[in-house]
């Protein structure tokens, strides 16, 4: 996407007239002028529906209730989902609506609209009051009844200034910097830099990266911070279940080791071939992702893939080792990921056999793996809910949950209704959208996970299995989950929710929502910024669709935004709308325990190596399982690991780096030990690798920010010299280097010190 192309003006209705031809128009026909006056309304009244009512109220109050399979669906008033309209700008859906909204206007009772009547509850409504009187929601549906018979042009936010107007934006070189530690915990090369400003070199380069297996290690870590498979609870034992793998899944208890003579060496490989052996498994939904991506595949895949990866290890698990032996480059490789489709599962008794009309276990992408079933298990209450209303939000990116607000006297309910979830109008708005979904599980009933019909049958005060008010066919049944993917991978909301998820990846963030409360000063701010993010959005959507759904195709239009692009605001966006406008754009979250360890080994050749198991979760990192969510600003513990990883970083690398040939040094390739400030020249040179420093560490160079990093590197010999310091480094600062290192001038340890000073500034430790 163009930068500043999400600024202009847009509008559900695109008309445009020539002023001369308008003229002669209305000059000879009456009837014509007034077809265009009423044209010219009707396009002045759309943009107040589209820019007001639709997303102020009508997303927010009516469409839970009023729309195909919602609660009000047998009523006259129902709403079409913009989000699952293909036409552009989604004509067709916000012109509907608007009709809708305009017929509900314009009917009236004693003299006043029953759109406002319905909406405060004082007709008959099951959805009784969704409005208060006065409140702002309320006020723009008055004006709206007001301009359905006397249009106003809506000049709201007309006058404000472009968007991204008083924001600072990466250079290329900076930006490609910015891809690079990003996408493959790399800096940028020399020839990669020379290349930029070269017609199509930017997105060349971002294609070679994506081929890169560093990109898709951090390909895998993102999407399972969202899909979580990674948590699936217990061993292997619990991943395959009993009744089906029984003779397989726990095959490395009898592996033969016989040839590992020491007891203890043999107890050991056992513990390991064990371990590999989960952590193959666990890895399966993810490594189908990589494997989607790296083949320029659909990316609808992870919801109707036919197969499974598996490896030597996973598919001795699975009992058709021997039968795909030949298919691996190295049987013996724990970590060898390769497509395979399993056949239907076999039963402990004939009736527990899988249904299946082709043989084969009936595969949709991640939905249908075990892990994914296990992750996400049910029980006899929850009746696959939580599946349900997690496939919403990783494939839809829908929240179930605020599709309406909570039962206020959920007793009361219950014994008002013999089945409060299909007949009271609060508990209807969310469960006729989730128990169709969840009627599609229904075959992976047993607890664990995996597939197993329920005894009694599928319950019968659920709404039936199907998918937001289309029915699942009886001969669809035993591929239920099948169908359930082919329907997703049609829905405009899930290129939608892809392009967020790969927002999230890119930028530790989740996409703006929309703001609810219409009362709140900032509203207008934050709406802005939202439906601003939103249109790039669904553009990005609308080109990945378009490309065969090729997931890189959206990892570059992201980096080509923007929102991607840009990198702080200046002295002009300072003022409190603008700042709330702009709250999230830039530098603003904290890089996650895996980032850091990956930017310390692209800048110092090597990790630090201690952010990870407890540390990790300490500064905030997730176990996919307890711990899901990322922290995104620091507590008093992560401050504290931020000033040991700056110090002991500091402490190994700088000297390190001196001990090393100076046409092999990473920091210091241009200066030595024995250069002290006090001399033009010197001084020079200390500036020089200063600069070099900035730039290595934190991509940018800040002629002030130089002098302040000089000044402490001065200081530091000047004290160190009066105080007459030992001429050794510290002891622990001199393990492991490849040659003594002496610092009789306290020089080298001053370099220390303005690593670690640098070390510990926000350009590195957040994006």
């Amino acid at each position: 996407m163009k930068r500043g192309s999400i600024t202009e003006e847009r509008r559900p209705f695109p008309v445009r007239l020539k002023p001369a031809t308008m003229k002669r128009s209305t000059s000879r026909s009456p009837v014509l002028c007034l077809l265009i006056l009423s044209l010219i309304s009707s396009v002045q009244a759309g943009s107040f529906f589209s820019e007001e009512v639709w997303p102020k109220v009508g997303a927010q109050s009516c469409f839970k209730c009023h729309k195909a399979g919602g609660d009000a669906e047998e009523s006259k008033f129902v709403l079409q989902d913009p989000a699952r309209d293909q036409t552009p700008a989604r004509h067709a859906s916000l012109m509907h609506n608007q009709a809708a909204f305009t017929r509900m206007a314009k009917s009236l009772k004693d003299g006043e609209s029953r759109l406002l009547l319905k909406a405060t509850g004082k007709l008959d409504h099951e959805g009784e009051e969704v409005l208060q009187p006065g409140s702002a929601g309320h006020r723009i549906l008055e004006k709206f009844v007001r301009q359905v018979d006397q249009p106003q042009p809506n000049t709201q936010g007309k006058d404000a200034p472009p968007f991204f107007a008083g924001v600072l934006m990466l250079d290329d070189a900076r930006l490609l910097r910015r891809v690079t530690l990003s996408l493959a915990g790399r800096l940028p090369t020399e020839a990669e830099l020379k290349r930029l400003g070269q017609p199509g070199a930017f997105d060349q380069m971002l294609d070679s990266l994506m081929k890169e297996d560093a990109f898709y290690d951090r390909l895998r870590e993102g999407f399972n911070g969202i899909f979580l498979t990674l948590g699936a609870d217990g061993g292997d034992s619990s991943i395959l279940s009993y009744d089906n793998f029984s003779k397989t899944r726990n095959w490395f208890q009898s592996y033969d080791l016989s040839h590992i003579q020491d007891e203890k060496e043999r107890q050991q490989a056992g513990y390991k071939l064990a371990r590999q052996y989960r952590e193959a498994l666990l890895g399966e939904p993810m490594k189908l992702i990589e494997h989607i991506v790296r083949n320029d595949r659909p990316f609808t895949e992870i919801v109707t893939a036919d197969y499974i990866m598996v490896t030597p290890y996973t598919a001795r698990g699975y009992g058709n080792f021997e039968e795909i032996k030949a298919s691996f480059k190295n049987p013996d490789d724990p970590f060898e990921y390769i497509p395979v489709k399993l056949k239907a599962l076999v039963g402990r008794n004939k009736a527990d056999n899988q249904d299946s009309e082709t043989g084969f276990y009936p595969h949709a992408g991640i939905l249908s793996t075990f892990q994914y079933l296990r992750r996400y298990p049910t029980t006899e209450t929850n009746r696959n809910r939580l599946r349900a209303r997690m496939y919403f939000q990783h494939f839809l990116g829908v929240d179930v949950l605020e599709l309406a607000a909570r039962v206020s006297d959920a007793a009361a309910t219950t014994a008002k209704y013999k089945v409060p979830t299909m007949e009271a109008a609060e508990c209807v708005v969310c469960h006729k959208t989730l128990d169709p979904i969840a009627g599609l599980f229904q075959d992976y009933w047993r607890f664990e996970g995996v597939y197993g019909k329920r005894k009694e049958g599928w319950f019968t005060d659920m709404f039936g299995a199907g998918c937001e008010g289309v029915g699942l066919p009886g001969e669809e049944r035993w591929r239920a989950l099948q169908w359930l993917g082919e329907h997703t991978a049609k829905d405009p909301r899930f290129a939608v929710t892809m392009v967020e998820h790969v927002y999230y990846i890119l930028t530790g963030r989740k996409v703006l929502l929309q703001p609810k409360d219409l009362d709140d000063p900032s509203f207008a701010a934050k709406y802005r910024a939202h439906q601003e993010q939103r249109a790039v959005i669904e553009s990005i959507a609308t080109r990945f669709a378009q490309k065969g759904f090729n997931l890189k195709q959206v990892f570059k239009d992201w980096v080509a935004t923007d929102f991607y692009r840009a990198d702080g605001l200046t002295t002009a966006a300072l003022n409190p709308e603008r700042q709330a406008e702009l709250d999230d754009i830039g530098i603003v979250r904290m890089l996650a325990p895996e980032q850091v360890e990956r930017k310390v080994a692209a800048v110092f050749g090597r990790r630090w190596g201690r952010l990870n198991d407890q540390l990790a979760m300490l500064y905030g990192g997730i176990d996919s399982k307890e711990v899901t969510e990322r922290a995104t600003d620091p507590s008093g513990a992560m401050g504290s690991l931020q000033r040991i990883l700056a110090n002991d970083v500091a402490c190994k690398e700088t000297a390190l780096d001196f001990s090393r040939p100076a046409e092999k040094r990473l920091l210091f390739q241009h200066i030595e030990p024995d250069v002290t400030p006090g001399t033009a020249e010197h001084d020079a040179q200390i500036r020089r690798t200063i600069s070099h420093l900035h730039e290595r560490l934190l991509g940018r160079v800040e002629s002030a920010e130089v002098e302040r990093s000089f000044q402490l590197f001065a200081d530091i010999v000047k004290e160190a010299a009066a105080r007459r310091h030992d001429t050794e480094e510290n002891y622990y600062c001199r393990q492991g280097l490849e040659q003594p290192v002496s610092d009789p001038q306290y020089t080298v340890r001053a370099w220390r010190a303005v690593v670690t000073y640098l070390l510990r500034q926000y350009d590195f430790l957040y994006e």
